[in-house]
């Protein structure tokens, strides 16, 4: 914690999970990370048909093999399973699933560690449960993104939803299952066709919709939609755990801040220090504009929650390069008032325990070598997906 802070009175605690009908839908948001672990387990062992799961990693430790023991169970008592995993972020291997297939059900990775589309990786997490329920946000399978803020766990929000959008998850899984085995099967030109996918992806009109990303793709991405959101927005709320956006990007930010308001809750901790020294690099152009920035300090930060006016964001992008122009992601659009006050709730909460961006912390900490620093974190980042193998998390 930055030394100027002084210690908290109460030891910091994720908010309570709450349910919120609107739009013809219900949400119930899980910011805390033993809620998010029974949450996917109950959408599991609920499942009375079919079970299409997609994550970036999946590791062996606990929780994954709580997970992946539900899935089983799931199969065996005539569920259909699919599990598509990262191979990037496949830290379990191959063989942890094998119990999987046994069972009857289907694991599968998406796009190989090595080769042509190494850059491009699955980043979404969702899990759907019968065509009519989905969990999605920014948790991956492993202890770290269920532990709480006690043990460094990765401080993160997940949301289940039951109404009519589930619909164009179920779509969007089977397209990309599609690809995923014709990956498999070696087809040639797969990079054009995943492009094509997201590309021509209609995820709705309305209040809620499911909006998605993928490489090189500009018009109709999520942050297609976001930016025109921005466009009339007098009000953002951010939590962002790695934030490196383009500078036209950062420059629309700067202009809601000059006409209304802008809070920006950022990692003060994080698994990789490049992650924080990137966000750090961006700082300085962002309070000049008028944007309130706060380092979350508890533990490790993995939220990304965007609130636009009456427009809120929950899914697995973040606000960085990698996000906004190579991963395949996914974000929900929920534009209703109540909603957008609820999550700003948790921003709240998380605010009160972070620390100020202030000109006196940045006189002290952005000194020349510390600079010349994040700007190295930052381009290394791009050059070499490894290095930001946690952001891509």
């Amino acid at each position: 914690m930055d030394a100027s802070a002084p210690p908290p009175a109460t030891p910091y605690a994720d908010p309570a999970s709450f349910t919120i009908a609107a739009q013809g839908h219900e949400f119930t948001f899980h910011p805390g990370g033993q809620d998010r672990l029974r949450a996917l387990l109950d959408l599991i062992g609920t499942a009375k048909a079919s079970l299409s799961v997609f994550y970036y990693l999946f590791d062996s430790d606990t929780s994954g093999t709580m997970v992946r023991d539900a899935l089983v169970a799931a199969a065996r008592r005539g569920v259909v399973v699919e599990l598509i995993v990262d191979d990037f972020g496949n830290d379990a291997g191959a063989a942890f699933f094998a119990p999987l297939a046994e069972a009857g059900g289907h694991f599968a990775v998406f796009s190989p560690k090595w080769g042509t589309r190494y850059l491009v990786r699955n980043h979404q997490k969702f899990a759907i449960a019968d065509g009519v329920r989905v969990m999605t946000g920014g948790a991956n399978v492993s202890d770290h993104y269920f532990d709480p803020p006690a043990k460094n766990g990765w401080c993160d929000l997940a949301v289940v939803i039951e109404g009519p959008v589930v619909e164009h998850f179920t779509r969007w899984f089977g397209l990309l299952s599609n690809w995923v085995e014709g990956e498999a099967a070696g087809r040639a030109r797969q990079l054009r066709r995943l492009r094509d996918i997201v590309r021509q992806w209609d995820g709705g009109e309305g209040p809620v919709r499911l909006l998605v990303g993928g490489p090189l793709v500009r018009q109709g991405h999520w942050a297609w939609v976001f930016r025109r959101d921005l466009v009339s927005a007098r009000r953002l709320d951010t939590v962002s755990a790695y934030f490196s956006p383009p500078r036209s990007f950062r420059r629309q930010i700067g202009q809601v801040a000059r006409r209304g308001a802008v809070r920006m809750v950022m990692a003060g901790k994080s698994d990789i220090d490049a992650a924080i020294d990137m966000a750090r690099l961006q700082y300085r152009k962002l309070m000049a504009s008028g944007a309130a920035i706060f380092e979350f300090q508890p533990c490790k930060l993995h939220m990304k929650l965007l609130v636009a006016d009456d427009a809120s964001y929950v899914g697995s992008a973040n606000l960085d390069k990698r996000s906004l122009r190579i991963n395949v992601e996914l974000m929900v659009r929920i534009e209703d008032a109540e909603v957008a006050a609820a999550l700003r709730g948790v921003i709240d909460h998380m605010e009160a325990a972070s620390v100020p961006v202030t000109r006196e912390w940045y006189a002290r900490e952005g000194t020349l070598m510390n600079r010349i620093r994040w700007r190295l974190a930052y381009w290394m980042s791009l050059a070499d997906y490894r290095i930001s193998k946690a952001g891509a998390g």
